[in-house]
């Protein structure tokens, strides 16, 4: 186990390191929060367009804001971390409910998810939540259960989604007792507490999160489920590797019953439910919902494929090793098709460190400054209003979005380029006027990806 902790941790410390990147949307809000804390400011959870805030990132983000501007880069440096860890747990886990080569295949169909690497490069809260969970699984299924529901608590503080775990498996499992108990409650009272005392609303967060997947215009509802369910699974973990899941789950229940696959089972189906939950309560249907039943699904895909190596020797063996082997050389091609290539990931990963970059450079151009003496910063839309306020150490009020209100004066940002308007410069939700300079405004400052237009 040393030998494989030092080879992933080596390798994801290489490509923080090689390749920089910059947190995403959700992340850059909780670095900003966590300066307000450090500044004794309430954070300002209630911001146009802000994200759901998680509990535990908002203290990371806290205590990570101690070094500087260059947290931002330490909190993609934990995330992946966290991705060699869910790495890790995905190899245990497989390990220790199928066997060695099942174990080792399903820490590679992770690694390999093109998703949960851009994930890492984002700095998203889903790969330490991953990671926790995979965990905790691991421990449930060797018996100490109160260490995975403390795990199971750490990860509830970081997404809900855990919530669910953990009580559907205190509710159907044997482990209800009142230590545990306390643990299933835990992340969700401190989380209503945090909103409560920041907001004073105790559901802001389902509120909030509900009220702007309205607002963005994005897929709600129950009936948008089925359709996002297949898509998403599908561009998450590659539809061979789905499929080879869902065929090792009918293998596993058949060869071995129900009960001694039961945790990465029940992460299957508390994902699922969690997913559906998410389209009755009107929530954003995303991608990341899936995340938990996707890694299951790793699981379950390298028993598909190397479970024949738990068997004795004989003919049901044999003719699994035939079939494995062709399925992997299919799978093999059909991946080569389909998954993303390396010179996409690169491309997006050069995307993500250049706009970054551009936008610093024009922040800090001499002429930018000076405008917002005049007034706002403003973008078209929400996209980089926390890249901006974390740059500048700004408060809600010195930056925003047109989309949101127009200032007369100040500085107005706008993005260039056909990908640089798609990612930064259109949004659900949002006019396509706000891509335009209102009148009195004149630029001052621009690169090839952003161009500053001032008025005062």
């Amino acid at each position: 186990m040393t030998a494989r902790v030092c080879v992933v941790g080596a390798v994801a410390l290489a490509v923080w390191a090689l390749a920089p990147t910059f947190p995403n949307y959700d992340s850059y809000y909780h670095l900003v929060w966590g300066r307000e804390l450090l500044e004794g400011m309430t954070p300002s959870f209630e911001a146009y367009a802000a994200p759901t805030k998680h509990p535990l990132w908002v203290l990371l983000a806290t205590a990570l804001g101690l070094i500087g501007e260059s947290a931002d880069r330490a909190l993609v440096l934990v995330c992946w971390l966290s991705w060699g860890t869910l790495v890790l747990g995905a190899w245990r886990l497989g390990e220790v409910v199928f066997g060695r080569w099942p174990g080792a295949l399903a820490a590679l169909f992770v690694a390999g998810s093109a998703s949960f690497v851009l994930y890492a490069a984002r700095g998203y809260v889903d790969v330490p939540f991953l990671a926790l969970v995979v965990w905790a699984a691991v421990c449930a299924h060797g018996g100490r259960t109160t260490r995975a529901f403390a795990l199971l608590a750490t990860a509830g503080l970081l997404r809900p989604e855990a919530w669910v775990l953990a009580g559907l498996w205190w509710l159907f499992g044997d482990s209800r007792t009142w230590r545990t108990a306390i643990l299933v409650a835990l992340a969700p009272v401190v989380w209503v507490l945090v909103d409560l005392l920041a907001t004073g609303d105790p559901l802001h967060s389902l509120h909030a999160t509900s009220a702007l997947a309205d607002d963005l215009g994005r897929e709600q509802g129950i009936a948008k489920v089925p359709g996002a369910f297949a898509e998403f699974l599908a561009a998450t973990v590659r539809p061979p590797v789905a499929a080879l899941g869902f065929l090792g789950i009918v293998l596993a229940i058949r060869l071995r019953g129900w009960r001694a696959v039961g945790v990465p089972l029940g992460l299957v189906v508390a994902g699922v439910a969690t997913f559906l939950a998410t389209g009755v309560a009107g929530l954003s249907i995303l991608p990341r919902y899936l995340t938990v039943p996707a890694v299951a699904l790793c699981v379950f895909a390298g028993y598909a494929l190397a479970g024949f190596t738990t068997l004795d020797a004989g003919p049901v063996r044999e003719r699994w090793r035939k079939t494995s082997l062709a399925g992997a050389i299919l799978g093999a091609v059909v991946l080569a098709v389909l998954a993303p290539s390396v010179a996409n990931v690169r491309e997006e990963v050069r995307f993500i460190r250049a706009s970054h970059d551009a936008l610093v450079e024009l922040l800090d151009d001499p002429a930018v400054r000076a405008g917002l003496r005049c007034g706002p910063l403003t973008f078209p839309n929400y996209r980089l209003v926390p890249d901006a306020r974390w740059h500048l150490d700004a408060p809600a009020s010195a930056v925003g979005a047109r989309s949101f209100e127009r200032a007369e004066r100040g500085v107005a940002i706008f993005a260039l380029g056909t990908k640089g308007l798609r990612r930064f410069g259109f949004a659900d939700g949002a006019s396509p006027s706000t891509n335009v300079p209102d009148e009195g405004f004149a630029r001052v400052a621009g690169n090839e990806r952003f161009a500053a237009y001032v008025s005062c």
